[in-house]
Formats: structure tokens, C-alpha cells, sequence
């Protein structure tokens, strides 16, 4: 056993690894407007909602907006008071998005969280750093330490300042991923954006954000939809080939639109993406997270990279094309990712760690920047 692979050993799993993504965030309001009402749900109501929904939420992150599409926050502050002590148990995070920082909602959200914070997994902060800097951060850290030390920060840039500092805010412990907050950004900047096209519209800022995040090691949470596809994408389509055929049959402009942009994203290295409606989530899903037939095949590459002990050095032929290591390491980001979407086996993951073993720990970090190591 040589000194990485010892030292491998001797660290904990989730330190190399760095723990799940947030993946696909379903926004859901805890107390909710009924257009055909033409007004709010009543306690009864939100509960009811509550329990029948969020309790079976299929996405990676339940999302509890405080923020800018909450109007009834103090109703909504008592609704998750009273629901989040009793919530089943859940193999997705909680993460509640508050209001900006030193505001009265703000300070109020606070109070909230304090009282429920061992049901809390992740807190969002609307417009981050736009008027204090990267001292909102620290402080809120500081605040956290006495509260609940596991409770992760993710701030949303939502404006030219917020971006300048974005190095700053993620220089915590407590921030492993930021939020790209496109709409509020774009209107920042004065730009127009287009359901269809605000990824070009802001690429060169999301590219700037995901540089700053790259280094720091820290993840990037994509952008929010605003179109609504008519028909869910059944879950059973997972494979590339599937999923093609069902967007080809059945997919309406929608529903083509969201998915293509979860693709782009994903292929960009994002974390994760924020969602509003239901049926986005499977479709979001489906972009973001490597099909067992992508999982095996990276698996194969890398089978075949250590048998020609070329791991480190050296190139192989697989499938037609000539492979050397920064094929291997993007083979070796597949199944970590996979791991990081909560959806590779626990075999996969065996052989994924027994591939780090193999790896200077120079080269994990290259690979691999989101652990402790």
C-alpha cells in the first residue's frame, strides 16, 4: 500500500467524497395563493397541502420559500413551526430560503429557524452580500454555531456586487454551493431575458461565477424556470435513449425547453438547479444525474485504464476512441457525481474509492474539488 492509499484509509469517507449535492430544489410555498379562490389557503388548508405534498417530495431538496414568492410569511413561519417537528422520515434535505439580511423578516426568519433547526438542513440567503458584503456570511456562521453548526448557507447572486464578491462568500465553511440567481441578477443588469434563451443571456456571468466556484471548490446552483410543461415525464425513463424517445413522442416545447437547459447545465458542472413546478423535477432529474448505462460504461473506462496501467500515465484504444488521464479523470467525475445525485450503488462507490486510492492526492483535488482533502 503506498502513502495515498494509506492515507485514504485513514481519513473519513465523506471527507473525500464531500457529502450529497442539493441537486433539484422544488420551490414550495408553505402557504399558497388559490387563483380560482382569488384568495390564501387557510391553516387547514396549507396543512393539508403540506402533508399530502411536501411529505412525498421527490426532488433532491424541499425548498420553503420565506422570500419574494411568500406574501403570507407569517402565517407560513407558524405553518413549518408546527410541521417540520413531525415530518416523516425523508431521504432529501429541508433547506428554507430567508429573507435578505438585517431586514424585520430577516430577523424574524431567525427566530424561526432557532426554534426547528434540527429539521433544518440548508439555509438560502436572498441577495447575498448586496449591501453588508461577505460579512452577511460571517455573521450568520457565527449565529449558526450556536444554533445548529450543520445547517449549510447557500447565498443566491443576484446582483453585479454580489458576483464581484462571490470569492469572499464562499471562503466559510459553511457555504458549499451558491445559487445563481438569474431573474433578479438579470433585472440588475438591465437585461431582458427570454424563457428560452437566458442561458446565452447570462452565460458570460454564469461562467464567471462557476470560475470563482471551481476554485474555491464550491458548487453552483442553476437557474429557475419559468415555463410549466403540461405532462410529466414518467420516472421509469432514466437511459439517454429512453428519455429521447419520450421527449420525442410526448414532450411539448416546455417541457423540451427546461429539459434542454438542465442539460446544459449539467454538462457546465452545476450542482444542482432550483425548480418550481412538480413535473419539472424528473426532468431536471434525468439531465443532471448519470444513467446506469453512462455509470457503466465510465466504469468499464476506468476498468480497462488500470488493467493497461494507464491511470496515470499513458493511453488507451475503447470503443474507437483514444482515451489517456483526463478522460480517465472525467470518468472517475461521472461516478462521483452519480454519488453526489445519491444515485450510484454501493458497489459502484466501493470501486469509485478504490480507484481514489490509486490517485495522488493532487490529482483527487484536480478531480474531485468538493472534499476536505
Amino acid at each position: 500500500m503506498n502513502y495515498h492509499s494509506e492515507f485514504l484509509e485513514q481519513v473519513n469517507e465523506a471527507d473525500v467524497l464531500g457529502g450529497f449535492w442539493p441537486g433539484i430544489q422544488l420551490y414550495y410555498p408553505p402557504v399558497k395563493y388559490l387563483p380560482n379562490d382569488g384568495t390564501y389557503e387557510t391553516n387547514e388548508q396549507a396543512t393539508e397541502r403540506f402533508r399530502r405534498h411536501a411529505h412525498q417530495c421527490k426532488a433532491h431538496t424541499l425548498l420553503f420559500d420565506l422570500e419574494d414568492g411568500c406574501r403570507q410569511k407569517i402565517k407560513s413561519r407558524a405553518l413549518l413551526l408546527k410541521e417540520l417537528p413531525v415530518f416523516p422520515e425523508r431521504d432529501f434535505q429541508i433547506a428554507i430560503r430567508i429573507n435578505p439580511f438585517r431586514t424585520e423578516e430577516y430577523e424574524a426568519d431567525l427566530k424561526m429557524i432557532q426554534q426547528v433547526a434540527e429539521h433544518i438542513d440548508v439555509i438560502i440567503l436572498a441577495k447575498a452580500g448586496e449591501v453588508y458584503g461577505a460579512a452577511e456570511i460571517r455573521d450568520l456562521s457565527a449565529w449558526l454555531v450556536g444554533v445548529n453548526p450543520a445547517i449549510e448557507i447557500q447565498p443566491i447572486i443576484e446582483h453585479p456586487r454580489s458576483l464581484k464578491i462571490a470569492p469572499e462568500l464562499m471562503q466559510y465553511s459553511t457555504v458549499k454551493h451558491v445559487v445563481f440567481g438569474i431573474h433578479d441578477f438579470s433585472k440588475a443588469m438591465a437585461i431582458h431575458l427570454t424563457p428560452e434563451g437566458w442561458i446565452d443571456e447570462l452565460k458570460t456571468y454564469l461562467r464567471q461565477l462557476l470560475l470563482e466556484a471551481r476554485i474555491s471548490g464550491t458548487g453552483v446552483i442553476g437557474g429557475v424556470e419559468v415555463l410549466i410543461n403540461d405532462t410529466p415525464m414518467p420516472e421509469q425513463y432514466i437511459e439517454p435513449h429512453d428519455v429521447r424517445r419520450w421527449l420525442d413522442l410526448h414532450g411539448d416545447h416546455e417541457t423540451h425547453v427546461v429539459h434542454g437547459h438542465a442539460t446544459v447545465e449539467a454538462q457546465m458542472g452545476l450542482t444542482g438547479k432550483q425548480v418550481i413546478h412538480p413535473y419539472h423535477i424528473h426532468l431536471c432529474k434525468v439531465a443532471f444525474t448519470p444513467a446506469p448505462l453512462v455509470i457503466q460504461r465510465n466504469i468499464n473506462i476506468l476498468k480497462a485504464a488500470i488493467e493497461a496501467d494507464a491511470l496515470l500515465g499513458g493511453a488507451i484504444k475503447f470503443e474507437g476512441e483514444m482515451l489517456d488521464p483526463p478522460m480517465f479523470g472525467k470518468a472517475l467525475q461521472t461516478l462521483l457525481r452519480a454519488y453526489a445525485l445519491k444515485s450510484l450503488s454501493s458497489a459502484d462507490k466501493s470501486f469509485a474509492m478504490s480507484v481514489l486510492k490509486k490517485l495522488p492526492i493532487q490529482v483527487i483535488r484536480e478531480n474531485w474539488p468538493y472534499g476536505k482533502i
